[in-house]
């Protein structure tokens, strides 16, 4: 069963991604500044947005191996290579 996070991210557009990718890398810099400073409440506040982060990061991922196919090919072969290796 899909989260609801990931539900949310689906229904924001590339641009939308972006910008939340940039507000939430800003939130992470204040916080563990705050956190080294003054400590926090909750520092696993830094834990979770770090996860939010990776989130979106993995989504404009997809959407761009989704929109470009030869991402996706070179992709393919990198993975066979690895599994050829190992």
């Amino acid at each position: 069963m899909a989260s609801t996070k990931y539900q949310e991210l689906q229904e924001l557009s590339d641009d939308d991604l972006v910008a939340e990718v940039e507000a939430s890398r800003t939130q992470y810099s204040r916080l563990k500044f705050d956190h080294t400073i003054t400590g926090l409440e909750n520092p696993l506040d830094i834990r979770t947005l770090r996860r939010d982060i990776a989130r979106l990061n993995t989504e404009i991922r997809r959407r761009q191996l989704a929109n470009n196919p030869e991402l996706a090919a070179n992709r393919d072969r990198i993975r066979a290579r690895r599994r050829k290796n190992k």
